[in-house]
C-alpha cells in the first residue's frame, strides 16, 4: 500500500450505514439509517494513503471526506492526527440523497475514535461530524442507527422506535443531484403557513412510531419546504410518489436532497411499490432495504509478515 506500513499494526475495520434525511416534513431534523454499509479498513502508516472501490469515482488523495473526518476527530481530542492508510469499499450511491458524504465523515471519525482507544465515543463522533457536515439528520442515524431526531447546535440526537415488519423501497435514478445545487433551489424565506404545515407533520413522525399508528406516516411525510421546490431537478418525482402511495406505501418522500425516492412499505406491498417507481428510475435501479444499525468498528492486530 502507498505510504508504507509499520512492521505490525492495529487494523481497524469500520462499517457505517447509508442514511435518508428529512423524511418529508422533518427537514434537517429527522433521518433513518439503512442496511447498506460503507466499509473502511484503516491501519497506521508512514504517510496518509487512500484506495477506493465501489460506487462512482473518488480521487485517491488524502483530502477525501474520510480523512477529513479522521483529522477533525483527532483535533477534537486535542492531538495531531497520526498518518493512516485507508482501504474503502463503498456500496452507497454518490450524490443520490443516501448519505454517502455523512457516512464518509462518520467513518473517518470512527477510525480516529478506535485508534485513540475510544476517546470520543459515539456522542463525540456525532458532535464532530455534525459540526463538519451541518446536516445532523444524516449524521445522527449514521452514528446511532435506526430512526433519529437530531440537532447540530446544540448537538443532540434522540433515537425513535423502529417499526417492525416494514421495509424501505428506494428508487435511485441514474443521474446525480449535487447537494449544493439542491440547496440552491430552496428559498431563504418561507411563509408562516408552510412552516406551520411542516412543524405539525414532523411531530407526527415520533408520535406514529411510538404509538405504532403507522397509517399516520402518510400525513407525516407531507412537505411544503423542500420537495416541491426541488421537483425541477427530479423529473417525474411527484408522480412517482403518488404511484408509491397508490401501490400501498405507508410513507413516500425524497431521500435527502434527492434524486432518490424512498417509500416505507409492508412486505406485501414492496413489489407493487417497486413497479410504481419504475418509470421514475429509468436506467437506474431500485433497492429494498431494512433499517440499519449505527456504525460499528472492530480492531484486528496483524503481526509483521
Amino acid at each position: 500500500m502507498n505510504g508504507g506500513e509499520h512492521s505490525s499494526s492495529l487494523v481497524v475495520q469500520v462499517q457505517v450505514p447509508a442514511t435518508l434525511a428529512n423524511l418529508g416534513s422533518g427537514f434537517d431534523a429527522l433521518g433513518v439509517a439503512l442496511d447498506l454499509y460503507l466499509e473502511v479498513t484503516a491501519r497506521p502508516a508512514l504517510s496518509d494513503a487512500f484506495s477506493y472501490t465501489g460506487e462512482g469515482w473518488v480521487e485517491a488523495t488524502p483530502d477525501n471526506l474520510i480523512h477529513q473526518g479522521y483529522r477533525a476527530a483527532w483535533a477534537a481530542l486535542g492531538k495531531p492526527a497520526p498518518p493512516v492508510a485507508l482501504e474503502v469499499h463503498n456500496p452507497i450511491p454518490l450524490a443520490r440523497g443516501m448519505g454517502s458524504s455523512s457516512a464518509a465523515l462518520v467513518a473517518g471519525a470512527a477510525v480516529a475514535d478506535a485508534l485513540s482507544g475510544g476517546g470520543l465515543g459515539k456522542d463525540g463522533v456525532f458532535r464532530v461530524t455534525a459540526a463538519l457536515e451541518g446536516h445532523p439528520d444524516n449524521v445522527a442515524p449514521a452514528v446511532y442507527g435506526g430512526f433519529v431526531a437530531a440537532l447540530a447546535e446544540p448537538p443532540l440526537a434522540l433515537p425513535l422506535p423502529w417499526p417492525q415488519g416494514v421495509l424501505f423501497v428506494l428508487g435511485i435514478p441514474a443521474y446525480e443531484v449535487p447537494t449544493a445545487l439542491a440547496r440552491a433551489a430552496l428559498p431563504q424565506v418561507v411563509s408562516l403557513a408552510d412552516a406551520s404545515f411542516n412543524l405539525a407533520r414532523s411531530a407526527l413522525w415520533p408520535a406514529a412510531l411510538y404509538s405504532g399508528r403507522l397509517e399516520a406516516l402518510r400525513e407525516a411525510a407531507r412537505d411544503r419546504l423542500h420537495q416541491g421546490q426541488r421537483a425541477h431537478l427530479m423529473p417525474g418525482m411527484e408522480g412517482a410518489l403518488e404511484a408509491a402511495y397508490a401501490a400501498g406505501a405507508l410513507a413516500a418522500f425524497v431521500g435527502g436532497a434527492g434524486p432518490t425516492l424512498a417509500a416505507l412499505a409492508k412486505p406485501e406491498a414492496v413489489e407493487a411499490v417497486r413497479r410504481g417507481f419504475a418509470s421514475y428510475v429509468g436506467e437506474g435501479r431500485t433497492l429494498v432495504l431494512k433499517a440499519g444499525r449505527g456504525y460499528t468498528w472492530k480492531e484486528v492486530l496483524t503481526p509483521a509478515p
